[in-house]
């Protein structure tokens, strides 16, 4: 039986881990959970999985926690520690019985837990894409240095690694070196096209906090959500990519496949293209990281490609998805750029659902960003240097916003 840590319990990510682990209670274990605010559906989680340790990233609210427990029946040698605030994270993180930690935190708030399971010698299941595109130069030496295994959680590149294990370097791209893996080609991340892949350029200028949030194919939580209609979430996966598998930004693609069918391909030396194909569901690149290095039979609904009937493809628009662009410009520029697109991305698009500013404002703040920080990027940073600029740039979004955006015109940020 494999022990599990859940970080971000109560998210999207959290949720749908525990259902698996309830799916298949003598394969794992839920050793520890941490979560937010959402009190009652942790208590929940709490009285089904009966973990050892639980943390809250607010400690303030362990007492009210402790007393909705209590009320629960979850009391004596039921009652798990209870731990908060930062440190707390990072001791359910790097939990002693823990086999496996799954991250999924939200945002650059995951970075800090992740790492203390990273230098504890977990094996990690890593759905905080954040934590290698703002930390990357940091990640991969500590990795490297403690050992710990990284598992990519996200569909696409999930897809990948799962390509790559029939392939001779499957231990490289396991290992998350940073190495680039010998003989792989090209990387191609499909894209659904988020909640505005049929709107032209001009409808844009209409969307509104309803319209970004509301995804065709797959269920996730907001902020994901408006980045995918944005497209950042590739552009970002674009980066995570780079850093997981080692090759450099001119041979990773994104390609638009709006059946969500093919969750990402790799092109190999002699011209051979692997794909991963499932229906749009993040149970199975979450089970996959779980039973890694065996698989599990479940009952599933079963791809049926007559049903599907048709698998389209097209490129992206540059002018329609300037954020894409964005991201390949920072991950391209390398040291701390890619953390303060990340942090300028993370509050405009939080400025965005508290409807401080219009969809089209995401990309010019997040420009600005870049362009101030520019005179000041380092191309060899700490950890302290990577959590410093991720500071400055959500301070210099929320000033922007203060002061009033001017938008740049469509395209102008591709171009």
């Amino acid at each position: 039986m494999k022990a599990i840590s859940v970080l971000g319990s109560t998210g999207s990510i959290g949720t749908q881990t525990l259902q698996i682990a309830e799916e298949f209670p003598e394969q794992f274990r839920v050793v520890a959970l941490t979560a937010g605010r959402n009190l009652k559906l942790l208590v929940e989680q709490v009285q089904r999985h009966r973990p050892e340790v639980v943390a809250l990233a607010d400690s303030d609210l362990l007492p009210e926690l402790q007393e909705r427990l209590k009320d629960a029946g979850v009391t004596g040698a039921d009652a798990p520690q209870l731990v908060g605030g930062a440190d707390g994270l990072n001791v359910a993180a790097a939990w002693d019985s823990a086999d496996l930690v799954v991250t999924g935190i939200v945002g650059c708030a995951g970075l800090l837990p992740t790492l203390a399971a990273i230098r504890a010698g977990k094996d990690l299941a890593l759905a905080n894409k954040e934590t290698l595109i703002a930390a990357g130069p940091v990640v991969l030496p500590e990795l490297k240095k403690s050992g710990s295994r990284l598992l990519p959680a996200d569909s696409e590149h999930s897809a990948i690694f799962q390509c790559l294990q029939g392939t001779p370097w499957a231990e490289n791209a396991r290992l998350s070196t940073g190495v680039p893996t010998p003989g792989l080609r090209r990387i191609q991340l499909t894209a659904s096209g988020g909640a505005f892949r049929d709107w032209t350029a001009a409808d844009l200028e209409k969307a509104t906090v309803a319209d970004a949030t509301s995804h065709p194919n797959w269920s996730m939580g907001r902020k994901i959500t408006v980045d995918s209609a944005s497209l950042m979430n590739k552009g970002l996966e674009v980066i995570e990519a780079h850093y997981l598998f080692g090759l450099d930004y001119d041979h990773i693609e994104i390609v638009i496949h709006p059946q969500s069918i093919i969750h990402s391909m790799i092109e190999l030396a002699d011209s051979s293209v692997l794909a991963q194909l499932g229906w749009p569901d993040m149970k199975l690149p979450i089970l996959y990281c779980l039973s890694w290095p065996s698989r599990l039979e479940t009952p599933w609904r079963r791809l049926d490609l007559t049903e599907v009937g048709q698998l389209s493809f097209r490129a992206p628009d540059p002018a329609k998805y300037p954020c894409m662009e964005l991201a390949y410009a920072a991950g391209s520029a390398g040291g701390t750029m890619p953390a303060v697109m990340n942090a300028a991305n993370e509050e405009a698009v939080a400025q965005f659902l508290e409807e401080k500013i219009h969809f089209l404002d995401i990309p010019t703040v997040i420009e600005a960003a870049c362009e101030r920080h520019k005179p000041d990027l380092m191309a060899q940073p700490q950890l302290d240097d990577v959590l410093r600029v991720d500071q400055w740039a959500r301070t210099a979004v929320r000033e922007q916003v203060n002061r009033g955006v001017t938008r740049l015109p469509m395209g102008a940020i591709a171009a």
